[in-house]
């Protein structure tokens, strides 16, 4: 049996509004992954089943790997089409936010967002919700907001409204936010939903190569390039870290989506158990960090404490105000508490406020 992670109070709010509202805006995280851009697209497309306008909008472009999936090409990008976006957002009578929880991660949509009278609903799976939504579905436990979709589908008695094309949005978001199920997904229920999408016809090993497998010349020689000159390995603190400048992404003519997945990387190495990945975002002016952790290791304290981000136990991110210089060197200030190599002194460190 299928978990369904919805109170009966949850399906009764969402569907009054689906009944009285008509215009829908669907709106996702800043630098929108497979997750945010899956889980927007089924969304969409429901809403859209049962005769509701509706529409995405994410602050900048998707990578272009997820572009492929059904309805991808309507997406609207606030940055591109600030003025019909805005224009959108104003008029809408409800706003989903899926896949975010803070407001501070829509970054240019925040303003129209505050500022609508649209009912907001937020559905997302990320720890600690803010208090800006009418309505909060927020379900850390679930493997991604993808996954959220499809329970909220069922709960709301329109399983048949899933159609393949919606079930490859919500395959691609559960596939990506669990590192093709490498984490964060050990529940026999995740893969009872994985079992009756690929019955409504997904072919899960093609999703795969299109988002994993589609890579350019000039991102395989950035991949080592980054292996043989950038990653540093901190064995007694079970750590690595890679670091790449804007000027090193230009020499690689790196695109939008091009440094997805590195982080994961070094946690292939026999005893790393977190890894870090900065980048100099020159466009945003800001230094983009991943967090990835194994077990126990809780890299979502590591990037909040230090680095003012958050997310999962075991994926989180930041964005810093600051060189990527400065960056570094806050690192190894967290380091220098570290005393034993094992993963157990890294949890009692990051569960430690430090002191700024």
């Amino acid at each position: 049996m299928i978990e369904n992670y919805f109170s009966a109070d949850d399906i009764l709010e969402f569907r009054i509004w689906m009944r009285y509202a008509d215009r829908f805006v669907v709106i996702s995280h800043m630098a929108p992954d497979g997750d945010a851009i899956g889980s927007s697209l089924a969304m969409c497309r429901y809403l859209k089943s049962h005769g509701k306008e509706a529409v995405v909008i994410v602050p900048d472009p998707a990578p272009d790997f997820l572009m492929w999936l059904p309805g991808a090409d309507d997406i609207i990008v606030f940055g591109s089409a600030p003025d019909k976006a805005e224009k959108l957002v104003y008029k809408a009578d409800v706003v989903c936010c899926l896949d975010f929880n803070v407001v501070k991660r829509i970054d240019n949509i925040a303003s129209s967002f505050l500022y609508t009278k649209a009912k907001k609903i937020m559905i997302d799976h990320h720890p600690y919700p803010g208090a800006t939504f009418d309505v909060t579905l927020s379900h850390p436990e679930a493997s991604s907001t993808s996954e959220l979709i499809f329970h909220l589908i069922c709960a709301l008695g329109d399983f048949s409204r899933i159609d393949r094309e919606m079930a490859e949005c919500i395959y691609t978001g559960m596939m990506t936010d669990t590192g093709a199920f490498t984490y964060n997904s050990n529940n026999a229920s995740l893969f009872r939903v994985v079992s009756r999408l690929i019955d409504m016809g997904i072919d899960k090993d093609v999703i795969y190569r299109r988002v994993y497998s589609n890579y350019s010349e000039d991102r395989m020689r950035l991949q080592g390039y980054v292996l043989n000159e950038k990653m540093q390995v901190f064995p007694e603190m079970s750590t690595a870290i890679i670091t790449l400048t804007q000027d090193e992404l230009d020499r690689f003519h790196a695109r939008k989506g091009d440094t997805e997945g590195f982080v994961n990387l070094p946690l292939q190495i026999k005893g790393i158990s977190l890894s870090i990945f900065m980048r100099e975002d020159r466009e945003l002016g800001k230094i983009r960090l991943s967090f990835r952790s194994v077990g126990s290791v809780p890299c979502n304290i590591l990037a909040s404490d230090w680095f003012h981000g958050g997310g999962h136990v075991n994926a989180s991110g930041a964005q810093y105000d600051g060189t990527l210089e400065e960056v570094i060197a806050r690192f190894h200030e967290a380091m220098k508490a570290w005393k034993k190599s094992d993963s157990e002194s890294i949890k009692q460190l990051f569960r430690k406020k430090q002191k700024r």
